[in-house]
Formats: C-alpha cells, sequence, structure tokens
C-alpha cells in the first residue's frame, strides 16, 4: 500500500501538461529528416541509394515547408497568441525552425558536393560542370539547347507592359541581369526564365557523339546557363542565375460552405500552384541586391531564403537512379513471398474461411491483396464489394477490378477520399472513371478524411451470406507496397465483417453510429478505447504484476495519449514506442517518463505499420490500425483498429515488434531534449528489415 501511495503522489505533484513535457512536433519533424539525410552519409549503404536517400530528405523539406511551415505562418497571422502542447506559439515556432532548417540545408548541400558527387565519380558516374565540357560535349550541348530547348523556352524582360510573370511552386526558374536594348529600345535590367516542368532536370551526354563516358551528365541549368546569352539578342547578359519558389499547397477546403465536396476540391487544386510563397531558394553565387530583389517581390523574410550550392530542384536527382544501370550501386533486388494459403490457383474464399491470414509487406507480396478483389470480381456468387481508396496507382489493378465487378452486374461501391494530399486530382479522376462504370462512389464524410484502410465482400454460400473483408494498416497501392512496411488481414470473421458493413454505411449514409463488435473506430471510439487500454495496464502495474505496452506508429503527438503514456510509466509500466517520425513524448524525464524508451527505424523500407500491443496480465492483446497517435487520426478522420486475435498471427506480430526492439543497426534513440542517438552494436549486428527479409524471401 505504501508504494500505492507514493506513486499517487508522484502523479498529484507533476503536472502531465507542463508544456517542458513536450516536444515541438514540427521540430521532431526535421529531426526525422535528419535521420534520413543520415542515410546518405552511411557508407556501408549502396551509393546511388545514398543518393536516393538524399533526394528523399530534399522532397520531405519540401513538403515540410509547403505544408507544415505554410500552416504556422497562417497561425501567426490568424491567432499568434496560440501556443502549442510545448509553449511555443507561431512566431517562436518560425523563429526554432528557421536555424535548424539552414543548418540542415547546407549538409544535404556539402553531402552532395563533398560526399556523393566525388564517390560517383570514382564509379564514373559524372556531373560534368559547365567549366569542364569538352569542346565536343560543349558543341552537342549547343545543338541539343537549340533543338530541345530554345523553341520552348519563353523569358520575359520585366519592365511596365511585362511584370514580373506568376511562378509556379517549385519550379526551376532564373533571374538574368541584362545590358543594353532591345529591339524596341527597352532596357530593363532584368529578365526571368522559367523551364517548363516537362523538360528533364538531368541530361545523359552520348558518349559516341561527345567522347564522353558512359554515365556522364549536365543538370539543365548548367545548359541554359552556358546558352541564355542566346535568348538575348543584341543584349549582354552580365549573370543568370537559379531560384525556385515553395508555396503553400495545403487545400482549404471549408467544411460548413460545401454543397458539392468534388467541386470544391477541384476548385482548390486550381489554386496550389500558387499560394502564399513560404520559401526561396537561390544560387549561392547570387548578388545580394538580385537576392534582395526577389525576396522582397514574394514578400520573404530573411529567415525563408535559402542560398544553396548546387541545383535548387535537388530532389530531381534521383532521376540518375533510373538512368544508371549499375545493380552493384543499388540494393539488391528483393522478391516478397506468399502464403501458403493463398498460392497459384488457390481459391481464397475457401483460404479465408479455413482461417485469417496475415500479409507483411513488403516482406510478403501484396499480389493477393489484388487476387481477393479480382477473383471477388469474378465470382458469381459474389454480391457486393465495398471498398476504401484514400491512394492507389494511376493504372491499378485494384481499380481494374473493381471495374470488372460492376461490369458483371455486381453492386460495387467505392469510397474515395478526394482530400488525400498531393492525390487529389488523381483521386477526382479515379471518381470519374469508376462514375463511368456505375460503380457507386462516395466522398466519404464532409469534414472528416477517409483513412480507414478496408474492404468488404459479400458472397452468397446456399441460403447465408457471408462476409469477406481485408483491414490493413496502408493504402491500396501496388507500388509502394514494395516499399512501405504495412500489415494486412484477410479474414471470415462474422461480427468483423458486421464491424465493417457498419462504417460502410456510416460512409454513405447519414444513419448515426452504431456500436461496434470487435473494431475501434475514429472519431468516435478508437481514442477512448486506447486511453482505457492504457489505465488497465497502470491497473496490473499497480497490483504489482508485470505490465507492458508497445506502440508501432509514425507519429506520437496527441496530448491525451501522450499523457496516459505518462502516467503508465509513472506506475511501472514499461513503454516501448518505436515511432517512425515525429515524437512530441519526451523519454526518460525523471519521475515521468523513466519507464518510456522512444526508437526510430531507418532502413530500405518505410515503416508504416501501426501497432498497439498491451499485456493485459499475460494475455497480450494486439491491434493494427490505420491510425496514428496523433489528433487528426483520432478526432479528424475515419480511421479503423482491428484486433489480431489468432493465436498463431498474435504471435508473429509480437515476435516482429521484439525484432524491432532488438535492433542494433538501424535504430535511433529519442533523446529527452528530442534528439536522436543511432544505436551501436554491442556484439552481433542485428538489422531488423535484413532480418525480416531472409526470415521471408521467396528466393
Amino acid at each position: 500500500m505504501a508504494e500505492n501511495t507514493e506513486n499517487t503522489e508522484v502523479l498529484d505533484e507533476i503536472n502531465l501538461s507542463d508544456p517542458s513535457l513536450y516536444f515541438n512536433r514540427e521540430l521532431s519533424l526535421l529531426e526525422f529528416n535528419v535521420r534520413v539525410l543520415a542515410q546518405a552519409k552511411n557508407e556501408d549503404l549502396p551509393l546511388l541509394e545514398r543518393l536516393n536517400y538524399l533526394c528523399i530528405s530534399c522532397s520531405n523539406l519540401d513538403e515540410f515547408y509547403e505544408v507544415r511551415v505554410a500552416s504556422v505562418i497562417q497561425l501567426a497571422s490568424i491567432d499568434p497568441c496560440a501556443t502549442m502542447s510545448d509553449g511555443l506559439n507561431a512566431q517562436e515556432q518560425l523563429d526554432a525552425i528557421a536555424p535548424k532548417a539552414h543548418e540542415f540545408v547546407s549538409e544535404q548541400y556539402r553531402v552532395l558536393n563533398e560526399l556523393l558527387i566525388p564517390q560517383l565519380a570514382k564509379e564514373n558516374i559524372r556531373f560534368i560542370r559547365r567549366h569542364k565540357w569538352t569542346d565536343k560535349q560543349r558543341e552537342w550541348l549547343k545543338i541539343f539547347f537549340h533543338e530541345e530547348l530554345l523553341p520552348i523556352l519563353t523569358p520575359v524582360g520585366l519592365d511596365s507592359a511585362h511584370p514580373f510573370p506568376r511562378i509556379l511552386n517549385k519550379s526551376l526558374n532564373f533571374i538574368i541581369s541584362l545590358t543594353g536594348k532591345d529591339a524596341f529600345g527597352r532596357n530593363s535590367g532584368r529578365a526571368i526564365l522559367q523551364a517548363p516542368r516537362a523538360l528533364p532536370r538531368i541530361i545523359q551526354l552520348p558518349s559516341e557523339e561527345t567522347g564522353s563516358g558512359q554515365y556522364d551528365f549536365v543538370f539543365l541549368s548548367s545548359i541554359i546557363h552556358a546558352f541564355v546569352d542566346e535568348l538575348f539578342n543584341g543584349m549582354t547578359v552580365k549573370c543568370c542565375h537559379q531560384f525556385r519558389v515553395t508555396r503553400n499547397s495545403d487545400l482549404f477546403v471549408d467544411d460548413d460552405a460545401i454543397d458539392d465536396l468534388l467541386n470544391a476540391v477541384e476548385g482548390e487544386l486550381a489554386m496550389r500552384n500558387y499560394g502564399d510563397e513560404v520559401r526561396l531558394e537561390i544560387d549561392a553565387d547570387c548578388t545580394e541586391g538580385t537576392v534582395e530583389f526577389l525576396a522582397k517581390r514574394f514578400g520573404i523574410t530573411e529567415d525563408q531564403v535559402f542560398l544553396v550550392n548546387g541545383p535548387v530542384n535537388l530532389s530531381r536527382v534521383q532521376e540518375i537512379s533510373s538512368l544508371v544501370d549499375r545493380p552493384e550501386l543499388k540494393f539488391p533486388p528483393y522478391t516478397p513471398s506468399t502464403p501458403s494459403q493463398l498460392g497459384r490457383n488457390k481459391n481464397y474464399f475457401d483460404a479465408i474461411k479455413n482461417q485469417d491470414i496475415l500479409l507483411h509487406h513488403p516482406y510478403e507480396s501484396f499480389a493477393p491483396v489484388v487476387e481477393f478483389i479480382r477473383q471477388a470480381a469474378q465470382d458469381p456468387d459474389v454480391l457486393a464489394i465495398k471498398q476504401t481508396l484514400y491512394r492507389t496507382s494511376t493504372d491499378s489493378p485494384i481499380v481494374n477490378a473493381l471495374l470488372k465487378a460492376a461490369q458483371a452486374g455486381k453492386e460495387v461501391t467505392v469510397v474515395i477520399e478526394l482530400r488525400a494530399r498531393f492525390d487529389e486530382k488523381a483521386n477526382i479522376t479515379l471518381a470519374a472513371k469508376l462514375q463511368d462504370a456505375a460503380v457507386h462512389v462516395v466522398y466519404g464524410v464532409v469534414g472528416y478524411k477517409t483513412h480507414a484502410k478496408m474492404c468488404l465482400v459479400v458472397r452468397k454460400e446456399g441460403k447465408q451470406f457471408k462476409d469477406y473483408v481485408h483491414l490493413g494498416t496502408g493504402n491500396y497501392h501496388p507500388n509502394t507496397a514494395r516499399f512501405y512496411t504495412d500489415y494486412g488481414l484477410f479474414s471470415n470473421n462474422h461480427e468483423l465483417g458486421e464491424d465493417v458493413r457498419k462504417i460502410f454505411v456510416q460512409l454513405t449514409s447519414l444513419g448515426k453510429v452504431t456500436k461496434l463488435n470487435k473494431l475501434l473506430q475514429s472519431p468516435f471510439t478508437l481514442h477512448k478505447g486506447l486511453l482505457e487500454k492504457i489505465e488497465r495496464e497502470i491497473g496490473i502495474a499497480k497490483k504489482g504484476k508485470p505490465a507492458k505496452i508497445i506502440f508501432k506508429v509514425n507519429s506520437v503527438v496527441e496530448d491525451k495519449l501522450i499523457q496516459a503514456l505518462y502516467r503508465a510509466s509513472q506506475s511501472g509500466v514499461e513503454v516501448k514506442l518505436i515511432v517512425r517520425g515525429i515524437c512530441s513524448l519526451r523519454p526518460g524525464i525523471k519521475g515521468v517518463s523513466e519507464n518510456i524508451e522512444v526508437r526510430s527505424i531507418i532502413g530500405r523500407f518505410l515503416e508504416h505499420t501501426r501497432v498497439y500491443m498491451f499485456e493485459n496480465g499475460g494475455d497480450p492483446e494486439v491491434y493494427c490500425a490505420s491510425a496514428d497517435v496523433m489528433s487528426r487520426n483520432m478526432f479528424n478522420r475515419v480511421e479503423a483498429c482491428f484486433p489480431i486475435e489468432k493465436k498463431q498471427l498474435k504471435t508473429r506480430i509480437l515476435d516482429d515488434l521484439a525484432a524491432y526492439l532488438k535492433d542494433n543497426a538501424s535504430s535511433w534513440i529519442m533523446q529527452s531534449d528530442g534528439s536522436y542517438i543511432q544505436s551501436v552494436a554491442e556484439g552481433d549486428v542485428y538489422q531488423v528489415q535484413k532480418a525480416l527479409m531472409e526470415q521471408y524471401s521467396a528466393n
């Protein structure tokens, strides 16, 4: 009893809402990108994969500014006094982001120029700068400029009749300083040249015509710089500098004023390329006067200006991977396996009827998910298919199967989330394609993104209707399923099927919420359910019994769940968090989070599974979900969290979690200040993704 009293006193003394107990989510996201960039410096990885990691860190930073920084800037103008859980208001967040972002960008270009380019050159993969072109290379590039570039380039001289042009989001542009007069006697002094997006950013030199090596490349920006004077006949180009503007790309759809969600999203998409400016990247050699001119023109502060030593559109360097055929400089090919129950020529409905089947992508193939829907489309006993689609590929085999099902006269309903960020246009096109085939298309619920990953197949067997479901932690996207780790469950369980049907009814009708048998669902029961399970674990710990919680998610941000995990730690519950990206919880704080460990796994595959495990007094409960520990997932999205109940499948996931916690090669351990330290192997090296590849490999 004395021990319980002491714990109660600790709980009473410490305010778990204290801002010092939280790490800013934006700074945490920057920390994630630091870990990604570290992969580009890891000499144990294949060289071209290291270049890919650099490019991924660049595209991640683009999105960080397009969405996260843009939202903080908006908040600063709307409600400057509003604070986050960590106590920072919007301007304080921007002040904290700026130096870290500048330091990060400087490191990106250092890695490119000092590490990767020299090491690529040793492998005879070279980026040829202008001042090193041979006469043959220059002659070929001049012809290329005249034949491939000149016809589609449109420089705009700046004067009263030619105002500063609208600059597309993240496009490659040049500002050119000129002297002399044009054919009409004008002398503006400056011009803007926009590089069409259709142009490749890297040009491979043909060895037979230029005497170049097999993999000699030139940046598009270098070609334009070299021959830009030919666009200004009779004038002299003093200097030419590349620049790029990043804009607010988050769509704003007023939920209270929507009559037609499709039209609202389409209207916003038209403006995405011209949102408010949030970042300006310029060639580091640009003159101070030109930098000031551009910054003033875009309304950009000094903190938002980045002077870079290399191509401003660095993420496009990723094109190199597809141009260079050097398998030894890339990850070895991996062939995922397929469970024996779902092998070739197997009837999936018979297999699922016999037992629940768990898939772990990309170690196991995504093909069975496609085959499940394909067989449902062809099976004469299948009457209806209901499916959610958040993101999928442009030529998705799943969509093709759904179209065939509708053409075969089956009842097909698809819930498409039009507001899936950066996939809005593709989803609008997809919706039209499905509607043309008489598929019932629903756009979800206004104000709540439909993020759940569910498929329900209704089959008539004899005189009974049987439900077959697939529930997953990731999107129905065959391409990303090769690189994202996710779980998927096939089941014929009646209660699961009933739950999934009820959620589809919620999404397609205007009915009230009905009680579910097994699933936890946002925005109704998931948050409350997780809190209750954490409290149950606390109660077990207070009885002196072993108690443990493991979450494997992408982000941990939501305040109430963080506070519950703090209380669990204070009560002696062992808490292990495997968090790929953002984590606002601070581990290792005395009296608060000493029993919490946070680790991040960065490897060949992007960790995407969401798993919630509760020890439950020796009878573990394991849930997989489409939701992370974020407010948006808990309260502003439709999410599905499903139990893994079959002992064999539960054991598999528990073993997987143990393997992730064992990793000592690709794990990063979070410190109380929000920074991460990469784990160092003591003894045998254990890399979880490599181990799982070996375990599941079909080779």
